[in-house]
């Protein structure tokens, strides 16, 4: 990074595992004494923590071995707040290279940066524990912070590193990888992957074996597999191998689902569930998602989903779309169709549309109660039974993959619609209030 051959990289690496003391303490004292001038921002997940790095740095270049090696590289021998009179400015915010233009600034991410630009910029474990990766409003705090604060303060050719564990596919690494890989001109990244065992395939830049740990001298192979069974997978996969979602699946399995390649002949004429989980927009927003369902001698089949990113317009009339394939196959009595109210004004306002645009259907409008994961378990539970089958499609594979990636995936909207599509076609969606269904037979 300090040489210019690499402008964008992403490091990630198990706890405890040196990343912060050889990129956020030793790597911008070395950068300095490479180049007195340069500018540096660091960010981490509070100013408090960022100061901490601050300081290691100001000790390294006061260290006897550093002024060795560096000698043009110096800082104030007092700590100063203000530069008012001259002075260069060192503190746990800032410090600046005497008699050269180098500084170095110190936030926490969700601060203000203001004044400064960078020529080397890095972001250190921007979360800070797992409440905060699976907050969506944190997550999306941090990313406008990146965005509006941290990139605008960059200088032309300058780098940024990230280093992390990675505890949500959805955090800031996923983000901007989803982003590189969507958008050709977006900043595109080196990633230094490293996890804590080495698992297959092993890239070039890794010269372990596959089941090799990291740090081997520090962290065995012994006390790994001990740290994996008392932290638990979705710890383990998420912070140590950096895969926020293990192979298997963390609360649901991915062995849980059989793929059939038809529902039972006479189960055709069964009642029906399609719930709409609508959220989102045609820009890259939540997915709206429409799940059927059905239950049959005590298995429940998930027998079709249909899923996309559109705008309010193109939604309306998909969903409609939806509602007459369904009842061109089924007949329109056999078919409930529900759509979630969210909260407030315009949740009802969109319910309410989508109950008149599917006039003549029997539709319901719901607002659920609970948090996801609580309504997501009677689902979980049968499906954990063995008792779900999905009926053959393209849309398996996207479904598998969201089901099993809960708690920590980016997209749950095929999760959120199946929990309430099964929660309201096992409790009887006839003791529901029923609005907008004209009373016409089966088509």
């Amino acid at each position: 990074m300090v040489s210019g051959e690499i402008k964008r990289l992403m490091v990630f690496t198990p706890p405890r595992h040196t990343k912060s003391e050889l990129l956020s303490r030793r790597l911008p004292a070395y950068a300095f004494g490479i180049n007195p001038n340069i500018k540096i921002i660091a960010g981490s997940y509070n100013s408090e923590f960022a100061a901490t790095f601050n300081r290691a740095v100001q000790r390294i270049i006061d260290s006897d071995r550093y002024k060795l090696i560096f000698p043009k590289t110096t800082l104030s021998g007092r700590n100063v707040r203000s530069d008012a009179k001259g002075a260069f400015v060192r503190n746990n915010d800032m410090f600046e290279i005497v008699d050269y233009e180098g500084s170095y600034r110190g936030a926490g991410v969700n601060s203000y940066i203001t004044g400064l630009g960078f020529d080397l910029g890095l972001v250190d474990d921007p979360i800070k524990d797992a409440k905060e990766a699976n907050s969506q409003t944190y997550r999306d705090n941090l990313w406008a912070w990146y965005q509006s604060a941290f990139l605008t303060r960059q200088q032309k050719d300058a780098a940024i590193i990230l280093t992390l564990t990675r505890w949500n596919e959805d955090d800031l690494a996923g983000r901007l990888l989803e982003l590189a890989k969507n958008e050709p001109e977006a900043d595109q990244w080196v990633v230094l992957n490293l996890p804590a065992i080495a698992e297959a395939p092993i890239p070039d830049y890794d010269p372990r074996q596959e089941g090799e740990p990291l740090w081997a001298s520090e962290f065995d192979a012994v006390f790994m597999r001990g740290q994996r069974a008392s932290v638990g997978s979705y710890t383990w996969n998420a912070l140590y191998q950096q895969r926020p979602k293990a192979p298997e699946g963390n609360r649901i399995k991915r062995h849980w689902f059989s793929v059939v390649p038809s529902v039972p002949a006479e189960a055709r004429k069964a009642q029906r569930t399609r719930y709409w989980d609508k959220g989102g927009t045609q820009d890259g927003g939540a997915y709206t998602a429409g799940v059927l369902l059905f239950t049959w001698e005590g298995i429940t089949y998930i027998e079709n989903v249909v899923r996309g990113q559109w705008s309010a317009g193109e939604r309306e009339t998909i969903i409609k779309q939806t509602a007459e394939l369904d009842g061109q196959r089924y007949g329109r009595t056999h078919v409930s169709v529900y759509v979630e109210q969210e909260p407030g004004s315009g949740g009802k306002e969109s319910a309410e549309n989508t109950i008149k645009n599917l006039s003549g259907f029997k539709v319901y409008k719901d607002r659920p109660s609970g948090d996801k994961d609580t309504r997501l378990e009677p689902f979980a539970a049968q499906a954990e039974a063995g008792n779900v089958r999905l009926v053959a499609g393209d849309w398996n594979y996207a479904y598998i993959e969201e089901m099993v990636a809960i708690p920590n995936g980016k997209y749950r909207d095929q999760a959120d619609a199946t929990a309430a599509a099964f929660n309201k076609h096992t409790e009887g969606g006839a003791k529901s209030v029923r609005v907008g269904y004209q009373g016409l037979g089966s088509k």
